[in-house]
């Protein structure tokens, strides 16, 4: 086992993360001065933000097609009726989900605008009792039916935000919808009527998706501060505070909960932190990129953290890592870089890279037993795309692209046995309700396949 990525004792972890008093401003903002200002200076950056996001790429290792040597054995897939939160639930972890197919196109609903140059949906929609749930870039909040058919929008943003983008994080717990912005709002609101419970203005820029335990909500802001509230009235509980730097990417930052409630967050700093949720207290820390550059920090990207019982699995920056869930101790790190969250399924783990391979990875070692390029299978002059994210249905795995295409393979064997272009553009991962696959392209377009 690799000890070079030995765990920061909870001395050093004093010294990089503290427990620190929260900004004691709460309630949306009347408009004020003081507001004007921290507006006028998001909507400077997010301009700036045009100019530059693409100046940056890290660069990906070198990947080669491996033939699989054995088939794989999947678990039974699972009926789930819901997508409450980002990547399922608040452990990120997927697996493999029942999908009886992508042979009927049953709905295909333009809903809402994007208006903004920055704009790029990376938020996958919500599925709850039956009903359809996502967001565009001007904030509005919509509620569909299966068919497309309006309940309810909502958009709590004043005269003051119209200029700003706003890219929404939407989770779903009980009869309440949560909702963490890239302006700093944190709000709820009633499923049924679309109506404001409560709102806060938590003054600094969200940068994760937000998640929902118990009583409690979980984000990361731009500041790299770990953040706890109340769900009930949005009132602080804690918050720990990372090493900062200026993020300039569109990106979110990693946060995953395990079943014992432990939160994982992946920083832009490349700082790696455990914390108990109850009480805020930092459990370890550890930092994945201490030789990581200063144009690197402001550019980080990671996948999402998925948690099991025994590891924590994630993509940060050039590699792929496991760690041991309880001591931070390293178990394997391979050199494959990807944003999507991998898909964990037994001893499997399915990856997705941002240039289009197709690899299964075996969950005690790392060892790649099987890479497939998937983009091989388009045409040339269409292969110079990235992915949007992949969902595993039924023993096949579902990959979206930025150019709007499907790829569909076998997660048995990683052979590529279709695919179609479908329109659009996808940089949001699909994901599987009720045994239907769901889509949401730019414009937005919410497709639903079964």
């Amino acid at each position: 086992m690799n000890k070079r990525f030995k765990y920061i004792t909870f001395l050093c972890a004093l010294t990089l993360l503290i427990n620190c008093s929260f900004d004691k401003k709460t309630g949306i903002w009347d408009g004020g001065k003081e507001e004007q200002k921290r507006i006028l200076d998001l909507e400077k950056k997010q301009k700036e933000i045009i100019d530059i996001v693409n100046v940056y790429s890290s660069e990906q290792a070198q990947l080669t097609e491996i033939k699989a040597t054995k088939i794989v054995t999947l678990t039974k897939a699972k009926k789930n009726p819901s997508w409450k939160t980002s990547n399922q639930n608040v452990q990120n972890f997927i697996g493999n989900k029942y999908f009886s197919g992508i042979n009927k196109n049953f709905l295909k609903k333009k809903i809402g605008k994007n208006k903004y140059e920055i704009s790029k949906i990376i938020s996958s929609p919500l599925i709850y009792d039956n009903a359809i749930y996502l967001s565009d870039d001007a904030g509005t909040i919509f509620k569909l039916d299966q068919r497309g058919k309006l309940y309810w929008k909502k958009n709590i943003y004043k005269k003051i935000h119209k200029k700003i983008y706003k890219n929404l994080s939407l989770s779903i717990k009980n009869d309440k919808i949560y909702v963490a912005d890239n302006i700093g709002f944190i709000y709820s609101i009633d499923l049924e009527n679309g109506s404001l419970d409560w709102i806060k203005n938590h003054g600094t820029p969200i940068k994760s998706h937000i998640k929902v335990f118990k009583d409690r909500i979980f984000f990361i802001n731009q500041d790299n501060r770990i953040v706890c509230f109340d769900r009930n009235e949005g009132s602080l509980i804690w918050d720990v505070r990372a090493i900062s730097s200026f993020i300039k990417s569109q990106n979110f930052l990693s946060l995953a909960i395990s079943d014992q409630g432990d939160v994982f967050a992946l920083v832009s700093s490349g700082d790696l932190i455990k914390i108990n949720s109850s009480t805020g207290r930092v459990e370890w820390a550890l930092n994945i990129a201490r030789t990581m550059s200063s144009i690197e920090t402001d550019f980080f990207k990671s996948s999402a953290i998925v948690a099991t019982k025994k590891e924590i699995i994630f993509s940060a920056l050039s590699s792929t890592y496991s760690f041991n869930i309880e001591n931070g101790y390293l178990n394997w790190q391979k050199e494959i870089s990807t944003s999507s969250t991998p898909i964990v399924d037994g001893n499997n783990i399915f990856l997705v890279s941002n240039n289009g391979y197709f690899l299964n990875l075996d969950k005690n070692s790392g060892e790649i037993i099987w890479s497939t390029n998937t983009l091989k299978s388009l045409k040339k002059k269409k292969r110079n795309t990235k992915i949007g994210g992949f969902v595993l249905g039924s023993n096949k795995i579902y990959i979206t692209t930025n150019n709007g295409f499907i790829i569909v393979c076998s997660a048995n064997s990683g052979v590529v046995e279709s695919f179609k272009k479908i329109g659009g553009e996808f940089f949001a991962a699909p994901i599987i309700a009720n045994g239907s696959l769901y889509l949401l392209a730019d414009k937005p377009t919410i497709l639903g396949f079964n």
